[in-house]
């Protein structure tokens, strides 16, 4: 009895393992479309442990949906739509992450810990302290990842805005007005968070909402200083009949502007940063090659 129990036990364990297998393998290959207004489809890169607890945040979405989150749910909707992912994860799936993520990921991580700590045999307090931190940083991966996310895409959208500012001066100039140059320019420009967020611009003014009203909701959702202030140069100068041509060519160089003083703090940073990696990997270095002769020429002739 003894015997079959263990042969049970050893098959359970063993589909167990290959069933996580092949959801880990599954989830690794995954990979999740989003159609854009004009029928392009944009690729979302989700993280692999999020794509792997990601099909079992279903399960909790009674647990997010209490009142007690709905400040949370608000603050993480936001932060979705501005890292670019809200057609792709909920607020309620990243609450279900933070609790999915150290209870079932932690368990996983302290078992790993155990079995490495009685391998190295490590004393208790050591696989504690690693199990610990291990649960503690599962809980906080999903808002360290849609960070990482919002600051990446306002990279990406800081980057092409003076280029995207310049294409719409040159066509306002030319004679088009600002409707067609934005539609023409969204539709045909290279795709990226900016495009990706002048095409949800264009189509919901193509569905009857006021063009200030459009751009408001640019700058909610985008959440990045720059459009937020391109857009708030333009309701004023819809509001006060001022030329549109100029505002986009005084924001364009404003913004220019912005980007080369970013580049010298960056610049100016450098040396600094530098301190750390030259103190601790290239300067031993250099003082074993320069010094190691000459110390062991002494060891030699006083030992």
């Amino acid at each position: 009895m003894l015997e079959n129990a263990g042969i049970l036990a050893a098959l359970a364990w063993g589909l167990f393992a290959a069933a996580v297998g092949a959801h880990i393998a599954s989830a690794a290959v995954h990979i999740s479309y989003v159609t854009l207004p004009n029928g392009r489809v944009e690729i979302k890169k989700l993280p692999l442990l999020v794509r792997i607890f990601l099909p079992f945040a279903s399960n909790l979405d009674r647990f997010a949906s209490r009142d007690a989150f709905k400040s949370t749910r608000e603050r993480l909707q936001k932060d979705l739509t501005a890292a670019g992912f809200e057609r792709v994860v909920s607020p309620k799936d990243v609450i279900a992450l933070r609790v999915l993520l150290p209870v079932f990921g932690g368990l996983a991580w302290s078992a790993l810990v155990h079995i490495t700590g009685a391998a190295a045999e490590w004393d208790t307090a050591r696989c504690a302290l690693l199990c610990a931190m291990g649960i503690v940083a599962l809980y906080l991966y999903p808002s360290m990842w849609l960070r990482s996310a919002v600051k990446s895409r306002h990279l990406a959208i800081m980057k092409a805005l003076p280029f995207v500012l310049d294409l719409l001066t040159l066509s306002v100039e030319a004679g088009m007005d600002f409707m067609g140059a934005l539609q023409r320019n969204a539709e045909r420009g290279k795709p990226g968070p900016l495009n990706e967020e002048l095409l949800a611009t264009v189509r919901e003014i193509q569905i009857g909402t006021p063009r200030r009203v459009a751009l408001r909701h640019l700058a909610e959702r985008t959440m990045e200083p720059n459009v937020r202030s391109v857009t708030h140069a333009l309701i004023q100068a819809d509001e006060l009949g001022v030329s549109v041509g100029a505002i986009l060519r005084i924001q364009s160089d404003q913004l220019r502007s912005r980007r080369f003083e970013r580049a010298e703090k960056l610049a100016n940073e450098a040396p600094v940063k530098m301190l750390g990696p030259l103190l601790l990997c290239i300067f031993p270095a250099v003082f074993v090659i320069l010094l190691g002769p000459v110390l062991a020429q002494s060891a030699h002739l006083f030992f």
